[in-house]
């Protein structure tokens, strides 16, 4: 009996998604709820090989050597799985998956690591495919079921290109599959998609909606390049985490207490800007009796009433655009508004305007900073207009979160999360238009909740959640915060100060 045919039993029990062996940790076996370690102490490159050399077909470990990756069937005693294995280096990821048939290249040999010759072995594992269902509609259900088991946040499906996961913030190709053929792709995607996002897609060759499934809700991007059709599609997690799960501050929670003005979450395109923006509407859910309306593109989290009236609507649906249906909010007896996206000028004013008569408003931006938050919204007006947005904003503005997500040590991303909390002193500098004095103010300010990026990533540094290098990426005052790591006893490797 193999040593792996007891963990992969555990597996089958256990209904797990996957079993994950990787360098440097213990092996884990994943559900969609937790993740399990197998043993006490991590492996070695050494030990997983030789794990699973027990099982594998002949001549792998040769493949990997030439190729970086083998992928191949095994049939153990609780069920055939499907094992993939990648090597970068001394480094050696594999992940075991329940199920999931691997045809060979030519479809007439499979490599199952039973009574396979050396030769065909050799040719199976070199040529692996890993085959989709026939039927459009299982064939996405497939895909977007493996995008589950990876823990990726992203699945990229384009024509004449590999099946792409954006897993921990990186891009890893499954070449198994081969190249995506457009008209498989095309089926594959319309299986899912509402009728009037197929005619948009005809018009304009763009369109957006959300999937769902038992698992998870996806928001889908559907787009055209040179190659034919293709998708982009995220994962937005049934459960909602919660304030207190994701450790938001004292500061941040006192924000969605407040009965009026502008709170923004902003932050780059992946950021996690939606899942915090969804546990701070949660906690409002939780703790206020209030009515709130969501204005998305499409609708991402699904709030359930709690103590609140929860109406969500969805651009493009159940209203014509952002600036309509924030209109509309007014003459809807609201408590709380969030507006997915603060996309152009007049959503902004509107939602300035709806913060400023007596509403809390949510929204997001796509910047990097607090304080560049702030120039962006005042950027968008004319000249003529922007002394008296500055007025406004100085009153409305009560707080932004700026955040970014960074690896985490043994996989996952954790965010660093910078906080400006709009104080008299932050309203004056707003009003008078010295928002560059704004980042001393903050330094000044952490009495009142206020956090830099650069301490918020140091924090996370400090409690061993994350590299110092990969810190050091994701710093925008990268000077001040190599300083702050030395001042701390922590060095940068010569790889990270290049990046």
């Amino acid at each position: 009996m193999a040593r792996i045919d007891a963990v992969i039993a555990k597996v089958f029990n256990e209904s797990a998604q996957d079993l994950v062996f990787e360098t440097g940790t213990t092996a884990l076996i994943r559900t969609l709820e937790n993740e399990k370690p197998v043993y006490r102490e991590p492996l070695s490159s050494q030990q997983i090989l030789g794990v699973l050399g027990e099982v594998a077909p002949q001549g792998f470990v040769d493949d990997l050597a030439t190729r970086g990756e083998a992928v191949f069937q095994y049939a153990a005693p609780a069920g055939s799985v499907a094992i993939r294995v990648e090597r970068q280096g001394s480094s050696v990821r594999a992940i075991v998956t329940p199920g999931g048939a691997i045809a060979s290249g030519s479809g007439s040999q499979q490599a199952s690591g039973q009574g396979v010759g050396r030769n065909e072995a050799v040719q199976a594992a070199s040529v692996a495919r890993l085959s989709l269902p026939d039927d459009p509609r299982e064939a996405m259900e497939t895909l977007l079921s493996l995008m589950l088991h990876r823990r990726a946040s992203d699945i990229h499906l384009s024509s004449g290109s590999p099946v792409m996961l954006r897993i921990d913030g990186d891009m890893v190709p499954l070449p198994e599959y081969g190249p995506m053929d457009p008209a498989k792709l095309k089926a594959a995607i319309w299986s899912i998609a509402p009728e009037r996002n197929k005619e948009e897609w005809t018009k304009v060759q763009d369109t957006d909606f959300a999937h769902e499934t038992p698992e998870a809700r996806f928001r889908v991007n559907v787009f055209t390049d040179r190659m034919g059709i293709g998708s982009v599609m995220r994962q937005i997690p049934t459960k909602i985490l919660t304030a207190e799960e994701m450790g938001l501050s004292q500061a941040i929670l006192d924000l969605c207490h407040l009965s009026k003005g502008l709170v923004l979450v902003t932050g780059p395109t992946g950021s996690g800007k939606s899942t915090t923006l969804a546990a701070m509407v949660d906690y409002v859910n939780r703790n206020r009796d209030d009515h709130i309306i969501t204005i998305e593109d499409p609708v991402e989290f699904v709030h359930p009433n709690k103590r609140c009236l929860v109406n969500q609507r969805e651009v493009g649906v159940h209203t014509s655009s952002f600036k309509h249906a924030l209109r509309a909010a007014l003459r809807e007896d609201p408590d709380i508004v969030l507006v997915g996206e603060l996309r152009d000028l007049e959503t902004i004013a509107i939602a300035i305007e709806t913060a400023e008569t007596g509403h809390l408003v949510f929204g997001t931006l796509h910047t990097n900073t607090a304080p560049s938050t702030v120039d962006r919204i005042i950027d968008q007006f004319p000249p003529d207009r922007q002394e008296q947005i500055r007025m406004m904003l100085s009153e409305s503005l009560k707080g932004v979160i700026a955040q970014t997500l960074c690896k985490k040590i043994g996989g996952g991303r954790v965010p660093a999360l910078e906080v400006l909390i709009a104080t008299t002193g932050v309203a004056n500098l707003i009003r008078e238009g010295k928002t560059f004095q704004l980042p001393s103010l903050m330094q000044t300010g952490k009495g009142h909740g206020m956090v830099m990026l650069n301490d918020s990533l140091l924090e996370l540094v400090k409690r061993g959640l994350v590299e110092p290098g990969e810190a050091y990426k994701k710093a925008v005052a990268r000077t001040e915060f190599k300083a702050l790591l030395e001042r701390s006893g922590f060095s940068l490797g010569a790889e990270a100060e290049k990046a």
